[in-house]
């Protein structure tokens, strides 16, 4: 079928929009593959990918008349293509230029897809740094003018001749010419003519060898990289000739090429696509009529436990498969919206080199976890707060080079970026190697600000805290990087938006970690049911490592601290749930009642006194924020079984608030919120 027909239901917008949505994900596959490189892994594979990615992005940046970025591109995968031939070695300064172009690559990409004007010359040294290592290694380079001239035109429907002479090994790499074919009719009106004069007599026949010779000619509106890239994975086991015959008379609309995956071509974006991008706000939707039903699922399930099993087993059978069913829709669908953390950590290196350079500093990053999967909405708001804390540790943390080795230290510093899932949450750390933070520095200045009173006594957690502090800053001059004290306390706001916390930890003079503790946000989670007094809770199950109910000789008093569990060996501290939330009527004897030893983010085990365990069931989670307003200790609600509301506990907020008690010592923007929950159960 002729491309024309197919294309009216496809404007070249959506082309546009699906090419450059892409050449996204090839950025940060790119990043990646680059890191790697930069890190040692030199191989063929990692090349090859590096190779890919850059290829993708040129093959359809000509259909939508992007003339400089097919040219930066050709440029850049000219200097791939050597390095892949071993023409040019992976020096330490041709890999420095491979990450200078890609970042260069991604500013073009992103003004192609704004329609934005560059400066003049821009990147232009990268280009001529690219160049002169090309012909340094004795490469010739054609700029593909004639080539860019073919793909930036208002294309009109093309013939090319091509001549395709398979190696007698090809079919041995599991390669198949008819796989080809159906790409090659993919992109328009193809004809074929077969050259059968090599086949042998039957009894010489190989079966594994290819006999066959063909010449195609196709009429298509894509540009000739899209023609090339079908045989991308064959040019080393064929010869091929691809020749441009004439331009038929009838035009079309433009095509994007699919070059190497980056964009489809209208038949193919019908035929073969095997992924969709679906509007967030549908999949949002999706996963709210889940929740639904898994609360009318639970119900049902509530009513069943009551009827006689002998008088209607066929219905219990029913709901028990319903249950079942219901459970694996909902994982399913929670898989659509998880996404690896990879396409957020793949934007830090840059903005380390960058900055790194900007201020005379020898920084390297560091992530792991990166495959670490979170709701997508949660991803899409990581990038500011991250960033802001990747500069912060550049700045403030990271020592000059010179200052390092005086220190003994090496010049050239780290930062690691890690990601991990604990205790039902996500974990994202920053920390560095640098010079810690400087409690007395801090100290003086919040004094001198009046933020903190003149005698109060800070324990260094809450001088540590005070970094948070809105208009706060530590940087004795202003920068465009810093000292205007719109640094953390942005942070921390952003975080807190999204359901999380962030939380520091520093040695003066070794460096400092900060920790982002993000709720998961998936809308279905396992829980433990538990009563105190007359309120029924929810523990996430993931956070539990064991139920108990402990001896009097067990429990030791701390004074000023609660009760401890001496527990083989370790002392536990408990969190009584009955005085956290102010419940009446709840059993506050622990050898008496249920202590739920759960795992704790920051402070390691603690157990959780209350009255009884209810069961384990699989609840929906209702946003407290959406729904009402934060509650500390309180990471959302739920609708149980019998209609009644539950709250989820924050596990790890429960010992913090034990703690702290009244709220006396700490600055005002960090007072507990315990009192909204009162007022939320008795709701409840």
């Amino acid at each position: 079928m002729p491309i024309s027909s197919q294309q009216e239901s496809y404007p070249v917008a959506q082309f546009r929009k699906t090419y450059f949505e892409e050449c996204a994900e090839l950025l940060d596959a790119l990043q990646s593959n680059l890191e790697l490189l930069s890190s040692g892994q030199e191989d063929d594979e990692t090349l090859h990918a590096i190779f890919r990615s850059v290829h993708s992005i040129k093959g359809g940046a000509g259909a939508f008349g992007c003339t400089d970025l097919v040219a930066f591109s050709h440029t850049f995968e000219s200097l791939l293509d050597a390095l892949r031939d071993h023409k040019i070695a992976a020096s330490q300064e041709i890999k420095q230029l491979l990450l200078r172009a890609s970042d260069a690559l991604a500013d073009i990409v992103n003004a192609a897809r704004l329609e934005q004007q560059l400066p003049p010359n821009f990147a232009a040294d990268t280009s001529a740094a690219m160049l002169d290592a090309l012909q340094g290694a004795g490469q010739a380079f054609e700029v593909p003018a004639s080539s860019a001239a073919v793909e930036t035109k208002s294309l009109s429907e093309q013939r090319y001749r091509i001549r395709f002479r398979p190696h007698t090994e090809m079919l041995k790499k599991a390669n198949e010419p008819l796989l080809l074919i159906r790409q090659l009719r993919k992109l328009g009106v193809l004809s074929t003519e077969v050259d059968s004069s090599s086949l042998p007599a039957l009894a010489a026949l190989d079966p594994e060898a290819a006999y066959l010779n063909w010449t195609f000619t196709l009429d298509t509106a894509v540009p000739r990289g899209a023609v090339q890239d079908v045989f991308e994975f064959v040019e080393d086991d064929c010869d091929l000739d691809i020749e441009l015959v004439e331009v038929a008379a009838g035009p079309v609309e433009a095509a994007p090429s699919d070059a190497g995956g980056a964009v489809a071509t209208a038949v193919a974006a019908v035929s073969v696509a095997q992924s969709i991008r679906v509007d967030v706000d549908k999949v949002d939707r999706l996963v709210n009529l889940v929740g639904e039903l898994v609360i009318s699922q639970a119900m049902l399930t509530e009513q069943g436990l009551s009827l006689p099993a002998d008088k209607y087993p066929q219905l219990i059978q029913g709901i028990e498969a319903l249950a079942q069913s219901a459970r694996e829709l909902q994982e399913s669908v929670m898989a659509i919206r998880a996404q690896p953390v990879k396409s957020v950590f793949a934007r830090m290196p840059r903005i380390v080199r960058e900055l790194a350079a900007t201020l005379g500093k020898e920084v390297r990053i560091v992530t792991s976890g990166e495959m670490t999967e979170i709701d997508k909405t949660v991803i899409e708001q990581l990038n500011d707060p991250l960033t802001h804390m990747i500069r912060n540790a550049l700045d403030h943390g990271i020592e000059p080079p010179a200052e390092r080795a005086a220190a003994g230290k090496p010049r050239q510093g780290t930062i690691h970026l890690s990601a991990a899932q604990r205790s039902g949450r996500i974990v994202i750390e920053v920390s560095d190697d640098g010079r810690g933070i400087n409690r007395e520095k801090i100290l003086a200045k919040a004094r001198a600000r009046g933020l903190v009173p003149a005698g109060a006594n800070l324990s260094d957690d809450e001088v540590d805290d005070l970094i948070f502090l809105p208009a706060f800053s530590t940087a004795d001059v202003i920068s465009n990087i810093s000292g205007r004290g719109v640094g953390m306390d942005v942070v921390k706001r952003n975080v807190q938006a999204l359901g999380g916390r962030i939380s520091v930890r520093s040695r003066f003079g070794q460096g400092s970690s900060f920790s982002l503790s993000l709720p998961l946000t998936l809308a279905v989670v396992d829980g433990m049911v538990v009563s105190v007094g007359g309120e029924t809770f929810i523990i996430p199950l993931v956070a539990i490592v064991e139920n108990l109910r402990p001896q009097v000789s067990e429990i030791h008093p701390v004074v000023g601290r609660g009760h401890v569990l001496a527990l083989r060996g370790e002392y536990l501290p408990l969190v009584y749930l009955h005085r956290v939330f102010s419940i009446s009527d709840a059993i506050g004897d622990p050898c008496r009642g249920i202590v739920i030893i759960v795992q704790s983010e920051n402070a390691g085990r603690v157990g959780i006194v209350v009255d009884e365990l209810l069961g384990q069931q699989q609840v929906v989670v209702k946003s407290l924020e959406a729904n009402y307003e934060p509650v500390d200790g309180i990471s959302g609600a739920t609708i149980l079984g019998n209609g009644r509301v539950a709250l989820i506990l924050d596990v790890a907020r429960l010992h913090e608030i034990d703690i702290r008690g009244t709220a006396g010592r700490l600055p005002a923007s960090e007072d507990s919120r315990t009192e909204p929950a009162k007022d939320m159960i008795h709701a409840a």
